[in-house]
């Protein structure tokens, strides 16, 4: 039996043979999304919910993220140009790369503009799922490649704890009126 898979149009090769390109893509998409998500709201309503313990406070999430997508674009170089040439061999890593890194700036919107934590949830568990499988192919092809994507794993981690825990603390529920009256409730 033979399972389909649908082609994916991936980030082209000349991306990643470029250490600089591969480096500042994931930064300038990822800050892309972070700006268009609003900052100030955005800061605003995840102080507003109930949150896990051992939550950060917010300043600490763009810093973290900056120097992560750098290692993720660091380590996607590395493994893709470890191959002999930049034919098929490279197809599968840069789909997969391509895939995670959609699934990771789509948490975003998910989680804070269309406030479904739900949906966040599925997408941050199936980014680690599918960055596991990378960190793993990258370590078969390069060990410092495999090593740049652990900090981001044990992030991913995190950030599914985080997500878990405000959707389950906020009785998976975190729309503008319900956080609004539960900080109405609070003031009295």
């Amino acid at each position: 039996m033979t399972a389909y898979i649908p082609r994916v149009n991936a980030i082209p090769y000349d991306v990643f043979a470029n250490p600089a390109a591969s480096v500042l893509l994931p930064i300038v998409l990822g800050t892309s999304v972070g700006f268009s998500s609003r900052p100030g709201q955005t800061q605003s309503t995840y102080l507003a919910m109930k949150q896990p313990p051992l939550r950060p406070p917010p300043r600490v999430f763009g810093p973290v993220w900056t120097l992560l997508y750098g290692l993720m674009g660091y380590a996607a170089h590395r493994a893709v140009t470890q191959f002999p040439s930049p034919l098929a061999s490279t197809d599968h890593m840069r789909t997969l790369y391509t895939a995670q890194l959609g699934l990771n700036l789509l948490w975003m919107p998910l989680f804070f503009g269309l406030r479904r934590p739900v949906l966040a949830l599925a997408d941050i568990v199936s980014l680690v799922g599918l960055n596991g499988y990378l960190t793993y192919l990258y370590f078969q092809v390069d060990e410092v490649a495999g090593w740049c994507q652990i900090p981001y794993m044990a992030w991913l981690g995190f950030a599914t704890y985080l997500t878990a825990g405000v959707g389950y603390m906020n009785d998976w529920d975190i729309s503008e009126s319900t956080l609004a009256k539960k900080a109405k409730k609070a003031k009295k």
